[in-house]
């Protein structure tokens, strides 16, 4: 089998296993995005998943807005549509919150970890295809919690005998997705991610970790980018270190970018 096609046997086999967990109040709602937005999923492995990497970034779970919309890591609409190139059919889950819909890429909220996450890469690659080329993204754990109220809820703060089974699928994928794509650094967004890198993998790559691009953290909400390309050039990991020199504002819509390109002198 082709590297592609073991990554998406893996998440089809991560999406299996979780399927039939049960989660207790304050959830009501769960959403497996590796079930009904399979197939631009598949399309994101498909496109990016063909080669070994050098740097894996690892999410915690899919953002309302984000992957549970489009099937891709910090999928915000805008960017899966525009900069990564892709697009694909998107069912329903079994049980939507009515404050939660599944809209698919005609989703018009705009999921700021995403926003920020693939204008980041935008912005220092140019290419969806030179990023990829070196770097991929995950997400530890597949599924996203909703509260009664439609309060996102993550999967850190699950109790134990809920966590358990949960993170012992997420971990058997993490560990067979860094066996496939051979990377030497795992990067953790944020610490939950980080923590479970380090659990699962121990010293087979190594470890490092990145502010969380959440609009909930004061400290992404000001200078983000900055912060992460600071983060990974003391981490010796470095693929974000001319961000403050490149050129065009983050998010910046790709023909404005160019154009800002050609306008500086040569």
């Amino acid at each position: 089998m082709t590297i592609v096609a073991e990554v998406q046997a893996a998440a089809r086999r991560l999406a299996d296993e979780v399927r039939g967990l049960e989660f207790s109040a304050p959830i009501t709602h769960v959403y497996n995005p590796l079930d009904y937005a399979w197939a631009p999923h598949a399309a994101y492995v498909a496109a990016f998943g063909r080669t070994r990497k050098d740097v894996v970034f690892l999410g915690m779970n899919p953002g309302p807005f984000g992957m549970v919309q489009t099937g891709v890591p910090f999928g915000e609409v805008r960017a899966v549509r525009e900069f990564l190139k892709i697009e694909g059919a998107v069912g329903r889950p079994p049980r939507e919150h009515p404050e939660r819909p599944v809209q698919g890429f005609a989703c018009a909220r705009a999921e700021v970890s995403g926003s920020r996450v693939w204008g980041a890469v935008e912005r220092a690659w140019g290419t969806a295809e030179r990023f990829f080329a070196r770097h991929y993204v995950a997400n530890y754990c597949p599924l996203a919690f909703v509260e009664e109220s439609g309060k996102n809820f993550t999967p850190d703060k699950l109790p134990a005998d809920e966590r358990a089974p949960l993170l012992a699928a997420c971990d058997r994928h993490l560990r067979r997705l860094v066996e496939l794509l051979e990377p030497t650094w795992v990067i953790g967004v944020g610490t939950f991610a980080e923590k479970r890198a380090r659990q699962v993998l121990g010293d087979r790559v190594k470890i490092g970790r990145i502010l969380h691009p959440s609009p909930a953290s004061p400290l992404a909400n000001s200078g983000w980018v900055e912060a992460v390309a600071e983060e990974l050039r003391a981490q010796g990991v470095c693929p974000l270190a001319d961000l403050s020199q490149a050129p065009g504002p983050i998010g910046q819509a790709p023909k404005a970018r160019r154009a800002a390109a050609r306008a500086e002198p040569r």
